[in-house]
Formats: C-alpha cells, structure tokens, sequence
C-alpha cells in the first residue's frame, strides 16, 4: 500500500523508485480490503522484468554503521516478512468469505514488498550476503536471497513458519506478528540508515491495518460461536511459546541499535505485551500460561535454527527458481 501523503524526503525517493500510476480516489485505504489491490506497486511479485527497488535511492552506508550489522539486519527483517507472507498467502481462495479472502492476499502482497525492499537493502549494504549464481544470470540480488538460500541462512522468528492451521490459527498469527512488528516499525523510522527509516515509515501504515484487522476478527471469533472460541483460544496456546522469541535480542540486533539503525527487541516488549493484553482482555480471552519454546543449545530462528516447516516450505516455494537458475521471468 504506497503512502500518497509522503513528506519525509528519503521515503518519497523511495516511492519515487517504483512505477508512477493514477490511482482512484478514496478516503481511507484501511476501510477498504480491495485497496491495495488496485496499485501498481513493485511489491507485485519477485522476477527478473522489475526494476531495482532502490533505483534512485542513496544506499550509502551510515557513519558509525557496520555494513555486515545493518545487512544481517535487514535479513532478519526481511526474512520475518517474507516468510510469513508465504503463510499468509497459503490462505488465498480458503478463507471463509470473498473479503477476508482478498484481506489475508492484501496482507500478504504487503510484507511481500517490506521483504523485497530490506532484501535488497541487506544486499546494497554488504554484497557478501548474495548467494552466487552462475555468470550470466539475471536474476536480482533481492530474488537470490529470497530463493537461492538454504533453511539455515535464514534469519526469521519461528512464529512466522510454523505450518498453516485453520482460520483462527492465521488471525492469531497475524496478530501476534503484526503487534510486534509495528512497534518495531514505528521505533525504527528514527533509524540512522535513511533507507530503513522510509521502509518503515512506508510499512507503519500497512501492520496497522494488519493487526486492526486480526484485531477485529480475533475479537469476533472468540464472541462467537462456542466452537469459533474453542478454536481461537486453541491457536493462542499453540503459538504463545513463540512468542517470547520476538522480543528476545540477538546480537545482530543489539549491535544495529547501538548504532542507531535498528531497534532492540526488548525495548517494545512491554509494549507489545500491553497490546495484547487489551485485545485478550476485550476478547474475555485468558493468556495461556504456555513455557517459551526453547532453541536448540540457545539458537533460535535469528541463528538460522528452524523447525522441518521451513525447508517443507522453501522446497517448495524455491523449486522452480532454482531448476531455472538463468531463468527470465
């Protein structure tokens, strides 16, 4: 969803980079499920007939700024997004109505292009994090890191992997990702790196319109119907020993955060627990006393340990881009 109203100089430049159409007038685009389908955005789809996400924008470096931190970074970001949006995605023709059908697709053409934009990010930073590919092949920096990565390089939170449940299993994931994110985005339009801060400030609007929205049906399901409520408090008790691990610091975060270009996790826990707190206490839903779920020796998704749901996933998702390595799309 392009921000019409753009003031900060770096985000319009950032806007500026992708295709300039006529869109149709509305009041709010959050009012509207079909709204972000109506744009002509880069965040489309991934392939080699696109222009680079960043043309036009400064990828300088900030002082003070290790390029490794700020890459690593941004994969972390980049990966959260990307991930979840292939969840997410999983639910287009399923869900229970035409609307929330659209709604969930929106939602995930919107991480899709945070994603594409911080993989390229990660990869305008520091070059070393692309995977090679043979000489003549065309496909972006961007493409390379989100299909030509094995399980291990990627740095996203498990909650954003687990395999798909039913529709009160999303609504919860959604709301439990996009409470996070948010208050990460918001912090992070301060960043030092001005092409992180314009992500941001262009992704602000989007996770508030996503965890409105699971906001509103998670309310929804858990008034419902006894079975819809069995449903919704069944889906927080499977997700909640995730939950801890969002707001859990890595070394690459604190690292950006001390540089002034990302945000520590802890900061905005207490933030995000208040949240949903108020959405649970709403709700008349109780949070589960659930033990976090442990990594393996200390490493979690940030360190590339996974559950089997991510390689299922990327085994499938990658299959065709790498059987085509030269491939143009």
């Amino acid at each position: 969803m392009p921000d019409d109203h753009v003031t900060d100089p770096t985000a319009a430049d950032l806007n500026a980079a992708e295709p300039v159409v006529t869109e149709p007038t509305r009041p709010d685009e959050h009012d509207n499920a079909y709204a972000g389908l109506l744009v002509n955005d880069a965040h489309w789809a991934f392939g080699t007939d696109f222009e680079d996400p960043l043309a036009g924008v400064d990828t300088t470096v900030p002082d003070g700024v290790e390029p490794s931190v700020l890459a690593g970074y941004c994969l972390m970001l980049g990966d959260d997004a990307l991930v979840a949006s292939e969840r997410i995605s999983e639910w287009c023709s399923r869900a229970p109505d035409l609307e929330e059908d659209i709604a969930l697709a929106n939602i995930a053409l919107d991480l899709l292009g945070q994603a594409r934009l911080l993989l390229a990010r990660a990869a305008a930073a520091d070059p070393s994090v692309v995977p090679a590919l043979p000489g003549d092949s065309p496909v972006p920096d961007e493409d390379r890191l989100a299909f030509f990565r094995d399980d291990q390089q990627f740095r996203n939170v498990r909650l954003a992997e687990l395999p798909g449940g039913d529709f009160a299993e999303i609504i919860t994931r959604i709301l439990l990702l996009a409470t996070w994110r948010l208050a990460l985005f918001e912090r992070l339009t301060r960043s030092s790196d001005a092409v992180l801060a314009a992500v941001a400030a262009k992704g602000v609007k989007e996770l508030t319109y996503h965890r409105d929205f699971a906001g509103r049906w998670f309310l929804t399901l858990a008034q419902g119907t006894d079975e819809s409520r069995r449903r919704v408090i069944a889906a927080l008790g499977e997700l909640m020993p995730y939950w801890a691990e969002l707001t859990e610091t890595h070394p690459v975060e604190a690292a950006a955060a001390a540089a002034g270009a990302g945000v520590d996790p802890a900061d905005v826990a207490d933030e995000v627990d208040g949240v949903l707190g108020q959405v649970l206490s709403v709700s008349g839903v109780e949070r589960p006393e659930t033990a976090p779920r442990a990594g393996i020796q200390g490493r979690t998704g940030r360190d590339g340990v996974h559950t089997e749901a991510l390689s299922r996933m990327l085994a499938e998702t990658q299959s065709v881009a790498r059987a085509h390595p030269r491939g143009r799309w």
